[in-house]
């Protein structure tokens, strides 16, 4: 185990980034995601790299497009609002084959809404980023720690891959300070990028970095192939968490800063004789949909809690197949649920633990 840094979230995934071998940053500022800016902007230059605010978000992602193409580890990051002008291009570099790492520190919505804490891109992030058919990974930390760790794999999944990686984060969890252990991270075999657009030196034939497909059997193969690679992602790099989901008979659904506080209402939900469990989706997409079916075997219910109106649950409902009943809970707005709130829930459903 290394030294470990106190570190805000913001400022821990940009050094993570740095350490991760990314040399090229391109962003503009936006709350609450300005501190993984500004970290970049002072610490990039002094460790070979280089960090350049765009005159815009749109101008940022195909920033992203032109360095991923050259065959560089590249980040970007924002904020709901700003993701949302980046959507064009990151449905480009998925049809041209890219990796990057993109970072959504999400705030309320929709439009400017607020600053405070929100999951309410979940359906954005997992579903409709970008026209076409379409996939990249989203990762989901919970920890200032997993902030960090899951930006190097981000990286690594991205290379192996040859697609963009969010890490879905939110202003919470960019904003609280914890320790860090950078030395966390273990790197996996990244395969050559022979297809980068570096110069041939006259060595092998032209490489050619494009989405456009204008022949549509041609389209179709190279979107069928696409999809091979996805279900090779849904097979070997789906990742969640569980807690007390051994005997438990209502299970909660939570990801990122919402699971943690999930977790303390388990905890005193278990006090009350409560059979409560959690279960933690880190892989958002790939979505841990057969482990969740497992779990529709032996729970009677499941409650999922979200910072929205209600988003994930739906993926809840079709990884159960409904064979369970899937309540929901949720704030929105801004508002971040309290324990004693998840704790309320569990108490109706269950008919269980009330004094």
């Amino acid at each position: 185990m290394g030294r470990k840094l106190l570190m805000k979230g913001n400022e821990a995934l940009a050094e993570a980034a740095i350490r991760a071998g990314c040399k090229l940053f391109f962003g503009y500022p936006i709350t609450p995601q300005t501190e993984l800016s500004e970290y970049m902007a002072k610490n990039m230059p002094k460790r070979g790299g280089l960090s350049l605010q765009a005159e815009s978000e749109i101008a940022a992602i195909n920033m992203v497009l032109g360095a991923s193409a050259a065959g560089a580890r590249v980040i970007t990051s924002s904020s709901s609002p700003g993701i949302s002008l980046k959507s064009e291009g990151i449905s480009y570099i998925v049809g041209s084959d890219l990796p990057c790492v993109i970072v959504n520190v999400q705030r309320a919505g929709p439009g400017l809404g607020g600053i405070q804490p929100s999951q309410a891109d979940y359906f954005q992030a997992t579903k409709a980023l970008g026209h076409g058919d379409m996939h990249f990974i989203v990762l989901a930390p919970a920890s200032v720690q997993e902030i960090a760790t899951l930006t190097g794999e981000a990286f690594d999944l991205a290379d192996i891959y040859r697609m963009p990686v969010m890490i879905l984060a939110d202003g919470a969890l960019g904003q609280m300070m914890e320790p860090v252990d950078f030395e966390e991270k273990k790197h996996r075999e990244i395969p050559e990028k022979t297809w980068a657009c570096t110069g041939t030196k006259d060595g092998r034939p032209h490489n050619i970095v494009n989405s456009l497909i204008i022949e549509p059997n041609e389209l179709e193969s190279v979107l069928e192939e696409r999809y091979k690679r996805y279900a090779e992602i849904e097979e070997k790099e789906v990742m969640y968490e569980e807690f007390m989901t051994d005997d438990a008979e209502i299970i909660v659904t939570a990801f990122g800063i919402t699971a943690r506080i999930a977790r303390t209402a388990v905890t005193a939900a278990r006090e009350k004789g409560i059979k409560a469990g959690l279960f933690r989706p880190i892989t958002l997409w790939p979505f841990p949909t057969k482990r969740l079916r497992e779990l529709a075997d032996k729970a009677d219910r499941f409650l999922c809690v979200e910072m929205n109106k209600g988003q994930m649950v739906y993926d809840i409902k079709l990884a159960t197949e409904c064979r369970k009943p899937v309540d929901f809970y949720g704030r929105t707005g801004g508002i971040v649920p309290e324990p004693a709130e998840i704790l309320n829930e569990l108490e109706k459903l269950t008919g269980k633990g009330k004094e």
